[in-house]
């Protein structure tokens, strides 16, 4: 059984996806990062970084216990475990490899700022909004312009570069992009959107997450607390 320690946002939901793509069984231990529980000790030594997702496998490789941190290497993980959504080819595996680094590189942080100072950050900073709306429908614009050539993401099969990015551009609204621009990616979107695994994958954590950010969740999420000094012991 493995273990994921995990909540209901896009870099949570790339996996959450991916395992209930490969039916392996799971088990989650929400962190809700709402109220601090990523800065714990417990999670710290699993996640020094302070974030989700990170994962414990009892049964890793040469049947010895492996835990590992970030989205895009558990991803890589769990795909050489079970063979599956990365293609076996080297050629075709170094060009699903390229679109999963453009979205951990590209996608995930610069949506996220676009977000953050479109509808979290409490001043309003023009220049911010600009640069970080400007840059999503930029990026929009690539994965529109690839997927006029290709069926998927990464090649043409279904793979973890169409897992890590999807859950990214599910607030498309707050981006400040219109999703009708790019007629390709929204067939994409759309398609991807209705695997039933997906969306097995999006409801996982989802009630336990809050609608609207208090002020406490604010100040956790983006205050000091994000920036002290954490002991892991």
């Amino acid at each position: 059984m493995i273990d994921l320690y995990s909540w209901a946002t896009p870099n949570g939901h790339k996996v959450h996806i991916m395992l209930e793509e490969c039916g392996l069984p799971y088990r989650v231990i929400p962190v809700n990062i709402g109220t601090g529980a990523q800065f714990e000790p417990k999670f710290l030594k699993l996640s020094p970084n302070n974030k989700i997702p990170a994962l414990l496998d009892p049964d890793g490789p040469d049947g010895k216990a492996i835990h590992l941190f970030e989205s895009g290497a558990i991803l890589l993980y769990l795909a050489g475990k079970t063979g599956r959504f990365l293609p076996s080819d080297t050629h075709g595996k170094y060009e699903v490899l390229q679109w999963l680094m453009f979205q951990m590189s590209s996608v995930g942080p610069m949506l996220g700022q676009a977000h953050h100072f479109r509808v979290y950050a409490k001043e309003k900073i023009d220049y911010a909004i600009q640069r970080y709306s400007s840059e999503a429908q930029r990026l929009y614009g690539v994965m529109n312009t690839r997927l006029a050539s290709s069926k998927y993401i990464g090649g043409p099969e279904y793979s973890i570069a169409d897992m890590a990015v999807f859950p990214w551009l599910r607030s498309w609204k707050s981006q400040g992009v219109k999703m009708g621009d790019y007629p390709y990616l929204k067939g994409w979107f759309d398609e991807i959107a209705g695997r039933p695994a997906v969306r097995r994958g999006l409801e996982v954590l989802a009630d336990m997450r809050q609608a609207q950010l208090d002020e406490q969740a604010h100040e956790v999420l983006f205050g000091e607390q994000q920036y002290r000094k954490h002991p892991l012991h």
